[in-house]
């Protein structure tokens, strides 16, 4: 019952932001999208628990929430596939009794029980509702580790569990190796038991001048002493220390004895946000030795209480003091806990100080009145600004802070001074300084000036009004030099507009299309000719029609419904770029090109001009033949009415083992797609084939497909239809013969058998095991080695026709369509149920 209340208790607390309550359910997630760092608050609540993972999941099956709802939240280590924490999540952990005073949600808003609506700080809202050293310990990749190799300074402490080693050098040589025993002691041989627990290395030293002194004469602190020492620690024991109170996860920890204070709180995760960060107390046997500040580390750089831990101390968290939050203007907005004594002046240097767009004048505290003070009707909130005598250039006045105050430091306004814009035609548009008096030419010079094709009839100018509407002036130019017919004076905030006589023009093109490297529209320039647009079209291309040309353009007279008017224009031979040795075009065969001569034509805008390319012009066709012919390759058509055999006597013919029967020709047909890649293809390049045909402009996806041939008939008789005429990129196979028929589809054995002369399709099949039952007999068809496919035909009452496969040919089986099958089944049933009627009718009528 606790924990269904407390989730009704959630819900209403997420009520709407709107009605200053808790944010939504979708708002919180909102908020929880942009906010990484409460995945790991989240995981805290629930470290800091002290429920098992088992104990959890019991709970929130006994709450309604699926068990594993958690699970992502459960490890030490930072998940960044679990995403941030949904509202279901929040009301989850609540609900649980996770979370003490809503903290997660008041991680959020900034301050506990402060409503996110109210917190406006100049755009940096998101920043001042972070807890300012709460990141440390959250990063994964900060290492507070101690290093466990290289030597110890000499205020290092020995204790049972390290290791030493001892150097002579000297008169005598000797190196000895020595742990430090449970009782503290080390043994050196012929110099004895020395106790060195407790003793810094500074002190170690001093032991072993007075000890080794005894035993080696030569040992002295004198510099001409003939024996010398060193003393050094080869391993560091191990402590066990206790971290408790409120961290991300209390418990016992082993750490190096060079670990510190802040070893041992980044092994526990850090404080929770519900933890101190300015008392963290060091307790050894009972006694409070010392107490570590983390922002002195953290805003000093100073690390004097940061003392090594023995084994057996606790370090503890207490509960945070009271925290306030700054945001606005500083260098670093957060939520900060004060210690005793600190003022605002403490907060705001702890927060950076002020940014350079701080309005110092002016700082605003929000405070939550003590219950004592609280009045009815919500009147429990109290808006305290700071006397601008009070805050000098840099420091902020000692006022004293309660627990959850916001402090707010406004920056200046964002509207600028002084200052009138210039836009449009001119060639540095923008702000520029605005003094008393300025007139509208000195501002005009200040943007640079006009361009030279301003417009010189019109300059606006909008001026701003008190009651902030805009008032509009006008004045021109006198020429292009900026000298101005009116020269108005301006004033603050006054927005000119200069214009650009190319700017009220509509962009002229001419298009361009045929037999041009470029298809398309070209900028249309005065005085342009057709020379011109096929020099932007990237030329001719070699297949171009140098005799005319077509230009389509716009009619001066549309009252008959023309919309177009089209001549021919003369083209030469200088208009292909690539021309022979003598500088004239080799055109093709009694179509010479033009010579040189022809008129410059002058394109208007809009001209559409189209290049014909040369009738009957293309590159060689070619074709694939492979297989069983004496010289396979590829071989270019010499006719478009080349045919299969003229492509066979040119390879030289069939050799012995070629099976014309089978002979496979495959072709390339052309798919046309929907009407709109249609029309996108249009305008497409020429296509250019596998076999490397680009004679053809095709539209749409070329497929290649199997063409059915009967080619001994076409070697017998040539004027035969099976005699196909061949097409760029066509593919000729001849194979060997193949004494096989394969068996494939709805058949219990699917196999490959040996020809057998006289056996037709469902002699091949009962070969192969016979039907499945999935098996459409009906559509059982058979596929001849020249491509052509033959079906057998099921009759009633008459005999089927049957086809028989040659050597080489493919019978297939197909399988029924389950619905078929279905609708069959149906019938057979409703026909039964008929019959079992009708019997019945018939044996009662009978009685």
């Amino acid at each position: 019952m606790r924990c269904l209340w407390l989730i009704v208790l959630s819900l209403a607390s997420l009520a709407s932001a709107a009605t200053a309550q808790r944010p939504t359910p979708e708002q919180a997630q909102a908020l929880l999208r942009a906010r990484p760092d409460l995945q790991n608050r989240v995981r805290d609540q629930i470290a800091g628990s002290g429920l098992t993972p088992d104990q959890i999941r019991a709970r929130l099956v006994a709450a309604g929430y699926p068990a594993t709802l958690l699970d992502s939240y459960m490890s030490t280590q930072l998940d960044t596939s679990a995403g941030e924490p949904s509202a279901s999540t929040l009301s989850a952990i609540r609900a649980l009794g996770l979370t003490a005073d809503d903290d997660i949600v008041d991680s959020i808003t900034g301050v506990p029980g402060a409503p996110r609506q109210d917190i406006h700080l100049s755009g940096t809202d998101t920043t001042s509702r972070r807890i300012f050293g709460l990141e440390v310990f959250r990063r994964v990749t900060t290492q507070f580790t101690p290093s466990v190799t290289g030597p110890v300074d000499p205020s290092y402490r020995l204790g049972p569990g390290d290791g030493l080693v001892l150097i002579l050098t000297g008169d005598v040589e000797l190196a000895h190796t020595l742990d430090v025993t449970r009782e503290g002691f080390i043994v050196i041989p012929q110099v004895g038991q020395l106790h060195v627990a407790g003793l810094t290395m500074e002190g170690l030293e001093s032991l072993l001048y007075s000890r080794l002194g005894r035993v080696y004469s030569g040992v002295s602190r004198s510099p001409d002493a003939r024996t010398r020492f060193q003393v050094t620690v080869s391993r560091l024991r191990t402590n066990q220390i206790f971290v408790v109170g409120d961290v991300a996860l209390p418990g016992s920890y082993q750490v190096s004895s060079a670990g510190t204070v802040l070893t041992a709180l980044y092994l526990a995760g850090g404080p929770t946000p519900q933890g101190s960060f300015r008392r963290i107390e060091i307790r050894r046997a009972g006694q409070l030795i010392d107490s570590l500040d983390i922002y002195d580390y953290l805003l000093r750089g100073a690390n004097t209480h940061d003392i090594r831990l023995e084994s057996g101390d606790v370090v503890f968290v207490p509960v945070r003091g009271p925290q306030v939050t700054v945001g606005g203007a500083v260098t670093r907005p957060a939520i900060y806990e004060l210690a005793a004594g600190e003022t605002l002046r403490d907060l705001i240097v702890a927060a950076g100080g002020f940014e350079p767009t701080a309005l110092r004048r002016r700082i605003q505290i929000e405070r939550i009145l003590p219950p004592t003070e609280r009045g009815v009707g919500g009147r429990d909130r109290v808006l305290l600004d700071i006397a601008e005598e009070q805050v000098t250039e840099d420091l902020a006045p000692p006022f004293a802070l309660v627990a959850g105050d916001v402090v707010r430091v406004f920056s200046v306004a964002e509207r600028r001074r002084n200052v009138v814009t210039v836009s449009g035609n001119v060639w540095n548009e923008g702000q520029v300084g605005f003094r008393t008096g300025m007139r509208l030419s000195q501002a005009i010079q200040l943007a640079g000036g006009p361009k030279p094709d301003v417009y010189l009839d019109q300059i606006l100018i909008s001026r701003l009004e008190r009651d902030s509407t805009r008032f509009q002036l006008r004045s021109a130019f006198a020429d292009t030099t900026g000298r101005i017919t009116d020269d108005l004076t301006l004033q603050e905030d006054d927005h000119v507009t200069v214009y650009s006589r190319t700017s009220f023009r509509p962009t002229r093109y001419v298009v361009v299309t045929g037999a041009v490297n470029q298809s398309g529209r070209v900028p249309y320039r005065t005085g342009m000719t057709l020379r011109d647009a096929i020099l932007d079209a990237g030329g001719v291309t070699q297949e171009a029609w140098l005799q005319e040309a077509e230009i389509a353009r716009l009619p001066e007279d549309r009252s008959s419904g023309a919309i177009a008017a089209t001549f021919r224009a003369a083209l030469d031979s200088t208009y292909l770029f690539d021309r022979g040795p003598d500088g004239s075009y080799q055109g093709p065969p009694g179509m010479p090109g033009r010579a040189r001569g022809a008129p410059e034509i002058v394109l208007e805008p809009y001209d559409n001009v189209l290049i014909f390319r040369q009738p009957d012009w293309e590159l060689q066709r070619r074709v694939v033949l492979t297989g069983q012919v004496r010289f396979p390759g590829v071989y270019s058509l010499q006719s478009r009415t080349d045919r299969l055999t003229d492509l066979i006597d040119r390879a030289g013919g069939l050799t012995r083992e070629a099976y014309p029967l089978g002979a496979a020709l495959f072709r390339r047909f052309t798919t046309l797609e929907s009407h709109e890649e249609l029309l996108k293809r249009l305008t497409i390049t020429t296509d250019t084939s596998e076999s490397g045909d680009m004679s053809s402009r095709t539209i749409g996806t070329r497929l290649a497909e199997r063409v059915g041939l009967n080619l001994p008939r076409a070697l017998e008789n040539r004027t035969i239809r099976e005699n196909v005429i061949l097409f760029a990129g066509d593919s000729l196979h001849i194979p060997e013969f193949d004494p096989t028929v394969r068996i494939l589809g709805a058949v219990n054995a699917p196999t490959t058998l040996v020809h057998r002369d006289g056996w037709d399709v469902d002699d091949y099949v009962g070969a192969a095991g016979g039907y499945s039952r999935q098996a459409d007999r009906g559509r059982t068809y058979l596929m001849q080695p020249s491509g052509s496919v033959e079906s057998v035909k099921r009759r009633f009452l008459l005999p089927d026709s049957k086809p028989k496969p040659s050597p080489g040919a493919v019978v297939f089986v197909p399988e029924r369509d389950p619905a078929e099958r279905r609708d069959w089944a149906g019938l057979i049933g409703s026909i039964a149920q008929i019959l079992a009627s009708t019997v019945a009718i018939v044996v009662v009528a009978t009685r």
